[in-house]
C-alpha cells in the first residue's frame, strides 16, 4: 500500500492576507518551514515569481502558488533541513537563503532594557548588523535590521536587494517591544535600504533607519549597511586619555566645519581622508590641544550646518564611508590632537523621511506641540519624558565616544533643552507639575547622559552650550548638578567683543564688560568661546569686528587673542580667526587661505601658534582654572589707560603675569609682581614677527623688592600699543 503524498498545513486564507498586506505581526509563523503531522510545510511568500522551489540534501521540490504571491510546498521530511530557495522571474532562476528560517536577532534582555531605557550599547541592538551563523552546510552571513515602531500595523523592508519591493520581506513584531525584526541572509556591507511602515489609520510610510551606521550621500535619503574593518593606530593616545582630567589639563580648542575649511577646485568637498592628512598635520603644528567639529552626524541640508540631524549614528557621507571618519579621528589622535563632537540632542530635523511621525505617531518628538516643536529653529523636540527616546539619545553619545573613539561631545543649545518658556511667548507654555518653567525630564536626560558617558568612558569631556545663569551646569548629578565637564562662558564672549569693537578712546567706558567675567569665573567651568555663531548672519569675522585702520584691527586682534589665551577658562577659537579671517564665514566656500601670502595675516597665524606653545608649557596658565586661586588681579581698574594686568598660578609651576592694553598708544608702567628676579617675556602681541611695531622690554623684566598694586616686588615694564604682553618668572 503506497504512502499518501502529505499536504500542505493549512493557513486560513484571512491570515494570508493579513500576510500579503503587510500586516501580519509574525510572518516567521507563516513563512519558512513548520514541522506538522511527520512532513514539513514550506512557504515563501514572492509576488512576482513564476517558478518557486526549495531544495536541500534531500532533493528539489518544487512550490504552488497558493495566494497573491504565496508559494506552498511539502517536504517528505520528519524535522525542517537546511535549504534554499530558488526563484525564477521568467528567466534563470536564483538560489537565496530564507529570511524566515532564522530565529530572532534580538534578545529577551535586549528588549527590557531598552523598553526600561537602559541599554547603553542600543547601536549592537538596533539598526544593520552583518552577521555569520554556522549551519550543517557551512557559515551563512547575512543582515540582521531592527527597528523600533510600536505603533506600526506591520513593517516591510524595502532594499536594493529586493529590487525595493517590500512585499517580500514583511518583518516580524519582538512582543510588546515595539520592536521589528528581519535577519536577511545573502546581505552585506554596502546594501542599501529602507523601513516601510503601515501606520493606523493604512498608510504606508518609507523612513531611513533611526540607527542606521551609514546613510546614502544627499540628496539619497536610504540608510546603508555598513561592517567596520577599521585597525585603529591611536592606542597610545587612548590609554593617556583614561588617566587625565580635563579640568586640570590644558584645552586650547580649533573649531571647525569641515565642509569649508577647505575644498576642492571645483567646489566640491574633501574626503575624510584628504582631513585627515591636512587637518591633523595644521591642527598640530598650530599647537591646538582639540578640534571640535561641528555636526559630522548625517544631515541633509548642508545651509543647516549639521545641526538639523537626520540620521544621529551616520557619520555625514558626504565625505565617504565611517571608516573614512575613524581614519580622521585616529591620525588627529596620532598627531596630540583631540576630538570634540558637536552634538544635537535638543531638537532635530522635520523631513518626513526619517525621525518625523515615524511610525505615523509623534514617536521620537514630544506630542505636545508647546513642548514638541521649536519655534525659532523650525525643528522637532525630543520626548525627554519617554524611556526609548532618552535610551535612544544617551546610547547615541556613548556610541560616538566609544566607537569613533571621540574625545568629547560640545552639547548645542542647553538652554533651548532647559527651560519650557524657551523662545516662546505667555500662552505658549505650560508649566512643569510644580509650576515652574523647568522642563524635568530634559534635567533627568541630560543628567542620566553625563552620569552614563562619564562612568562609561574615563577620561572624555562633556561641553554645555548653556547661556543663561542655570545653577550646576557643571556640577557633579549626585549634588543635583547637570554633569557637565565646562560649560562655553557666553557673558564672557558676548562683554568682551563688545568691548574690543569699541574705538580706543571709548573703552575706558566699558572696562568693566573686560572684568567683569571674574566675578563669576569660578562659579562654573568655563570654555571662553569664539565660535562660528559669532562670525555669521552679518555680524563679520572677528578680524572685522575690530576699530581703526588695518594696522590696528589686526593689533587689537592679536591682543584680544593673547588676553583671552590668559584668562581663566579654555579657549576656543573657530577656524579662519587664527589668521585673521577678512569676510565673515559662509559655509558655501572655503576659508580664504589666500591672505596667509600676505605677512600680516601669517603673523596672525604665528601667534596663535606661539600663544598655544606657550599656553601649554606654562601650567599657571591652565592648571588652576577652575580655583579662584589661580587668578589674582594685580590692576584691574587702570580704565583710563585701557590696561588690565593679572597673575596666574598653578602649583609647583612659575607665576605667568598678563599685562594687556587696548589704548592705540604705548604706556611705561609700573608693573606690580608677585616675586622679585628674573622674568622672562615670553609674549608680546607687537613683536616685529606678527607685523607688530616691535615695542617691548627686550625679552625680560627685572622685579625688585618694594610692594606694588598689592604684590610684594614690581618692575618698570614698556606696555606696547594694542597689545598684550606675558611675563613668566624664570625661578632662581
Amino acid at each position: 500500500m503506497s504512502t499518501p503524498t502529505p499536504t500542505p498545513q493549512p493557513v486560513p486564507t484571512e491570515v494570508l492576507e493579513q500576510l500579503v498586506r503587510g500586516e501580519h505581526g509574525d510572518p516567521h509563523g507563516v513563512l519558512g518551514a513548520h514541522e506538522h503531522g511527520g512532513a514539513v510545510t514550506v512557504r515563501v511568500l514572492r509576488p512576482l515569481a513564476t517558478s518557486v522551489a526549495v531544495s536541500g540534501e534531500w532533493g528539489s521540490t518544487p512550490l504552488t502558488h497558493e495566494h497573491e504571491g504565496v508559494w506552498v510546498g511539502v517536504l517528505p521530511l520528519a524535522s525542517v533541513p537546511d535549504y534554499r530557495v530558488s526563484v525564477s522571474y521568467g528567466g534563470e532562476p536564483a538560489v537565496h537563503d530564507d529570511p524566515y528560517r532564522w530565529l530572532p536577532t534580538v534578545g529577551e534582555m535586549d528588549l527590557h532594557l531598552f523598553n526600561e531605557g537602559r541599554h547603553e550599547q542600543l547601536w549592537d541592538v538596533l539598526g544593520a548588523h552583518v552577521r555569520s551563523y554556522d549551519t550543517p552546510a557551512g557559515s551563512v552571513t547575512g543582515t540582521s535590521f531592527a527597528v523600533w515602531a510600536p505603533h506600526a500595523r506591520g513593517v516591510r523592508l524595502k532594499a536594493d536587494f529586493n529590487s525595493w519591493d517590500g512585499r517580500e520581506h514583511p518583518m516580524r513584531q519582538l512582543g510588546t517591544s515595539g520592536v521589528w525584526e528581519l535577519f536577511v541572509p545573502g546581505v552585506g556591507s554596502g546594501a542599501t535600504y529602507k523601513y516601510a511602515l503601515l501606520t493606523q489609520d493604512g498608510r504606508w510610510l518609507e523612513k531611513a533607519d533611526p540607527m542606521a551606521g551609514w546613510a546614502e550621500k544627499p540628496p539619497q535619503t536610504a540608510s546603508r549597511v555598513f561592517e567596520t574593518s577599521y585597525e585603529w593606530g591611536d592606542q597610545a593616545w587612548m590609554e593617556a586619555r583614561g588617566a587625565t582630567q580635563a579640568i586640570e589639563s590644558a584645552m586650547s580648542i580649533y573649531e571647525v566645519h569641515l565642509a569649508s575649511w577647505k575644498k576642492n577646485y571645483d567646489g566640491s568637498l574633501w574626503t575624510w581622508e584628504q582631513l585627515a592628512d591636512d587637518l591633523s598635520a595644521y591642527v598640530a603644528d598650530l599647537g591646538f590641544t582639540h578640534v571640535e567639529l561641528m555636526p559630522v552626524m548625517q544631515h541633509p541640508f548642508g545651509g543647516s550646518w549639521g545641526y538639523h540631524v537626520t540620521s544621529y549614528f551616520a557619520p555625514d557621507s558626504r565625505f565617504g564611508d565611517p571608516d573614512g571618519f575613524r581614519r580622521l579621528v585616529d591620525r588627529l589622535h596620532q598627531n596630540g590632537v583631540g576630538v570634540i563632537l558637536d552634538w544635537v540632542p535638543g531638537h532635530f530635523a522635520t523631513d518626513e523621511w526619517a525621525l518625523a511621525r515615524f511610525d505615523g505617531t509623534p514617536l521620537y518628538e514630544d506630542p505636545n506641540p508647546q513642548r514638541g516643536w521649536h519655534k525659532e529653529w523650525g525643528s522637532h523636540i525630543f520626548n525627554f519624558g519617554r524611556h526609548e527616546v532618552r535610551n535612544f539619545l544617551y546610547s547615541n553619545a556613548v556610541y560616538w565616544l566609544e566607537e569613533f573613539h571621540a574625545d568629547g561631545l560640545r552639547v548645542d543649545g542647553v538652554a533651548s533643552m532647559l527651560y519650557l518658556d524657551y523662545s516662546r511667548e505667555h500662552g505658549e507654555w505650560s508649566p512643569n507639575k510644580y509650576g515652574g518653567r523647568e522642563n524635568l525630564e530634559a534635567v533627568q536626560f541630560l543628567q542620566e547622559m553625563n552620569a552614563t558617558v562619564y562612568r562609561r568612558v574615563p577620561g572624555i569631556v562633556t561641553i554645555a552650550e548653556e547661556s543663561t545663569a542655570w545653577p550646576g551646569v557643571t556640577r557633579a548629578t549626585e549634588h543635583d548638578g547637570l554633569g557637565f565637564g565646562f560649560k562655553w562662558n557666553m557673558g564672557w564672549m558676548h562683554d568682551s567683543l563688545d568691548y574690543v569693537s569699541k574705538d580706543p578712546i571709548y573703552r575706558r567706558y566699558h572696562h568693566g564688560e573686560m572684568t567683569f567675567s571674574l566675578v563669576y569665573a569660578f562659579s562654573e567651568n568655563y570654555v571662553l568661546p569664539i565660535s562660528h555663531d559669532e562670525v555669521v548672519h552679518g555680524k563679520g569675522s572677528l578680524l572685522r569686528k575690530m576699530p581703526g585702520d588695518r594696522w590696528q584691527q589686526l593689533a587689537n586682534l592679536r591682543a584680544y587673542l593673547a588676553f583671552m589665551w590668559a584668562h581663566p577658562g579654555k579657549q576656543l577659537l573657530f577656524m579662519g580667526s587664527e589668521f585673521g579671517q577678512e569676510s565673515e564665514w559662509a559655509e558655501s566656500r572655503e576659508l580664504d587661505w589666500w591672505l596667509l601670502e600676505h605677512a600680516e595675516h601669517a603673523g596672525v597665524r604665528d601667534l596663535v601658534r606661539d600663544l598655544n606653545h606657550a599656553y601649554t608649557s606654562s601650567g599657571a596658565l591652565w592648571g588652576r582654572d577652575h580655583d579662584p586661586s589661580g587668578f589674582t588681579w594685580v590692576d584691574g581698574g587702570d580704565a583710563d589707560r585701557n590696561v588690565f594686568s593679572f597673575i596666574r598660578r598653578s602649583p609647583g609651576e612659575p607665576e605667568v603675569v598678563c599685562v594687556s592694553n587696548f589704548a592705540a598708544v604705548p604706556h611705561d608702567l609700573r608693573l606690580g609682581l608677585p616675586a622679585e628676579g628674573t622674568w622672562e617675556e615670553i609674549l608680546n602681541t607687537d613683536a616685529t614677527g606678527y607685523t607688530g611695531s616691535g615695542v617691548g622690554n627686550l625679552g625680560q623684566i627685572t622685579g625688585h623688592r618694594g610692594e606694588w598694586s598689592g604684590q610684594p616686588a614690581h618692575a618698570d615694564v614698556v606696555v606696547p600699543p594694542l597689545a598684550t604682553v606675558w611675563f613668566r618668572r624664570i625661578p632662581s
